[in-house]
């Protein structure tokens, strides 16, 4: 079996540095991550995922959200560079959503998350039911 030679001591020290660390509680993603990553964000990312959809569309696919938060979730997927928003130049003004190439990214995952959760939901009610039957 042969033996690594070792390193010089001259040689260079390559440390792998992440630039943010979200388990960080000064991270300054944290405030992005909390957003994009709410019920509301996770389901409107995959709603989008299968194409732009107009305001009125989401509503409807979004079982539950409220117009406001509709619209304050947009804004804070917008923000972060995961949304974009398009105004077709009519009379009223369309606007159409859609995910950036950024959002993309990040929605496969959101969808595996939310798929997850439809294929286990058995499991967790049956968890959560147990649970708490053995709560006094």
């Amino acid at each position: 079996m042969a033996i690594p030679a070792p390193r010089p001591f001259d040689a260079p020290v390559t440390i792998a540095v992440r630039p943010f660390d979200t388990f960080d509680n000064k991270c300054l993603l944290r405030p992005i991550m909390d957003q994009t990553t709410s019920r509301w964000a996770t389901l409107i990312m995959s709603a989008l995922i299968a194409g732009p959809h107009r305001f009125a569309q989401l509503h409807a696919r979004v079982g539950g959200i409220s117009q406001k938060m509709l619209s304050q979730n947009l804004k804070a997927l917008a923000r972060a560079g995961l949304v974009a928003r398009h105004v077709a130049p009519t009379k009223p003004p369309q606007v159409t959503y859609s995910l950036t190439e950024l959002g993309v990214s990040l929605a496969g995952p959101l969808t595996d998350l939310i798929r997850w959760f439809g294929q286990h939901g058995d499991e967790l009610l049956a968890a959560q039911k147990h649970y708490d039957s053995q709560q006094g």
